[in-house]
């Protein structure tokens, strides 16, 4: 008799497990995904800071070259 109880324990222990680790599991999974995508992100934002800053250097170049080549004598 006491294992036939035991075993109904366990079932229900089991039955109300199961939906729990379920959960969570997909809550780490969600975690997980959010993170990515944040980082994803950040790389992004990254580069386009980074291609932004090389894109102002190279036309602030440009301009002195051609305030440089105005202003010096012509030969």
């Amino acid at each position: 008799m006491a294992n036939e109880n035991n075993g109904v324990f366990t079932d229900l222990l089991i039955a109300v497990a199961n939906p729990i680790q379920n959960l969570a599991d997909t809550l780490g999974d969600g975690v997980n995904s959010a993170s990515s995508i944040f980082q994803s992100c950040i790389n992004l934002c990254t580069t386009i800071v980074s291609n932004l800053a090389n894109t102002a250097i190279q036309l602030i170049q440009s301009v002195a070259t051609a305030v440089t080549s105005a202003i010096t004598p012509k030969q």
